[in-house]
């Protein structure tokens, strides 16, 4: 080959080995995306997922269409912060949170509305009762109620009261009015004002009259609230105040004192995380949820949450259990614990 020959192809060689090599860091790249899970099966690209978790788009049989769901206000943090994500991934299963058109929101009126056919499934703070279940059965309808998430009671008292913590009995005994000050566990000689919600108002009130109060109805000393936040601002405000709650609406706030518990005295278990972080570092600094604690089952009250899905095959029993199922895959967990939550699995 002569000299000109060879200076004629010496650029096209060079051009063809920098494309090959552009290629081949390509490949790794998307090889690398692959492996990390952030490129999804239906080409988009996907940022929230990490190496090993499953994605929301691999659950299967998920509807198309508008379904209406509702009910318990501790999911609220759910529906807040979980269900956008689970929509940008199935943009046409389409998700409405309707209020019940009478009353209060909660566990008890989004499954009354489930079974007057005004959602197509329901969020639950408490497992299905055995009436609800044979008003279904009347319908013809069977209800299933899916566990999603690990929930627990945390106890909220005025910073400035300085006790340790509570029993379970104890706790008990303040709502049934068997304890009346502060002084009879060890705290200041002080009135107690015992703030609930409704009985009737949700979930959380009904799991806390029969799991913690053993169905034993709150004392008339309590005084009732409209909802959480409002409970929160009450004890806030009253030195003598205490207030129960879902752990993940409590544990963070900077106006109250969420009180370690159990079931005997002086063996009290945080709902936080340690160490504590008093009021005056907040809001730079939060508390944050004892995890391991309420997973553990070491913390004293736990509860699960639920979705209330109807069996079959019609729209509607599908978008319940598929609604269940993406909040059960691995990035639906990791959602649910971003929002405040603890994982089930």
């Amino acid at each position: 080959m002569s000299q000109g020959k060879s200076d004629s192809l010496l650029p096209l060689l060079l051009s063809l080995l920098i494309t090959l090599g552009l290629l081949g860091i390509g490949a790794v790249l998307v090889l690398r995306l692959i492996n990390n899970g952030k490129i999804i099966g239906n080409g988009g690209l996907h940022l929230g997922t990490t190496e090993g978790q499953s994605t929301f788009t691999q659950v299967k049989n998920v509807p198309s269409g508008l379904f209406n769901y509702g009910g318990s206000t501790t999911w609220a943090p759910i529906r807040r912060d979980v269900d956008p994500l689970l929509q940008a991934a199935w943009p046409n299963f389409r998700l409405r949170y309707v209020d019940p058109p009478t009353g209060t929101p909660g566990s008890g009126s989004g499954i009354r509305m489930l079974l007057n056919n005004q959602l197509s499934f329901a969020q639950s703070s408490r497992p299905l009762k055995d009436e609800e279940l044979a008003k279904a059965a009347a319908q013809g309808i069977q209800l299933a109620a899916i566990p999603v998430a690990i929930d627990g009671l945390a106890i909220a008292v005025n910073p400035r009261l300085g006790i340790p913590g509570l029993t379970v009995q104890q706790i008990a005994d303040i709502y049934t009015g068997k304890i009346t000050n502060w002084q009879q566990v060890g705290g200041p000689s002080l009135k107690i004002i015992p703030f609930s919600r409704h009985p009737e108002d949700g979930g959380t009130v009904q799991y806390f009259i029969e799991e913690v109060l053993g169905k034993q109805p709150l004392s008339n000393t309590v005084v009732i609230v409209r909802d959480t936040t409002d409970g929160l601002r009450r004890v806030a405000a009253t030195p003598g105040g205490i207030y129960y709650a879902s752990a993940p609406e409590v544990v963070g706030q900077c106006t109250i004192h969420p009180l370690p518990l159990g079931q005997q005295k002086d063996q009290y278990v945080p709902p936080y995380q340690e160490p504590y972080v008093p009021p005056e570092r907040c809001p730079q600094q939060r508390n944050q949820l004892n995890y391991r604690a309420f997973q553990e089952g070491t913390y004293p009250i736990t509860r699960r949450l639920f979705v209330i899905a109807k069996e079959g095959n019609s729209p509607d029993a599908q978008a319940g259990r598929a609604y269940a199922d993406l909040l059960l895959t691995d990035q639906g967990q990791a959602a649910i614990k971003k929002a405040g939550f603890v994982r089930l699995r």
